[in-house]
């Protein structure tokens, strides 16, 4: 798929067949969010890949109880390691995180998979069901999986609202 396609047809998708992933579809998203530009190239992330349906489920109420969360194939939770901040006083740890999980979500639907980045969650509850530190942030969660419908449109705003040339 080009490129300009595949940044078009990419969406939220929050309804999953029970069919598994493609052999060899996981370790392609993986890579995808493995290979993401960090600052300083520092690449403080880790990724917690939950397979298994019974911790799936578990996960639900964590994530304000979005069904879908259950039914899918696979939950990504994208972390980072460690907190840092760049000059310009932005915080790298969750950009960083962010531009990973984002090319995971993109591998996803280069695969014409769906996923659904979640940032409704708690951070505590999901900390406590995956075993994950204290001291680790998860940034989100990406929920995987064989759409079992198209998802809504995808609406966004016009490109003369956001663009400022120049000057604001």
């Amino acid at each position: 798929m080009e490129f300009k396609d595949l940044i078009t047809a990419r969406k939220s998708i929050r309804s999953f067949t029970d069919a598994p992933l493609p052999d060899g579809a996981l370790d392609f998203i993986l890579e995808a969010g493995r290979l993401a530009n960090s600052a300083k190239n520092r690449q403080k992330w880790a990724f917690v890949v939950v397979e298994n349906s019974e911790t799936k489920k578990t996960l639900v109420p964590a994530c304000r109880n979005q069904a879908f969360v259950g039914e899918s194939a696979v939950v990504i939770a994208v972390c980072a390691t460690d907190e840092y901040y760049m000059s310009c006083d932005n915080p790298a740890h969750f950009i960083d995180a962010s531009i990973a999980l984002d090319h995971m979500q993109l591998a996803v639907a280069d695969l014409g998979l769906g996923s659904c980045w979640l940032g409704a969650f708690n951070q505590d509850a999901v900390r406590d069901i995956l075993g994950i530190p204290k001291d680790i942030i998860v940034v989100g969660l990406l929920v995987i999986g064989v759409p079992a419908d198209q998802g809504r449109p995808k609406t966004r705003l016009p490109i003369e609202e956001i663009v400022h040339r120049e000057k604001w």
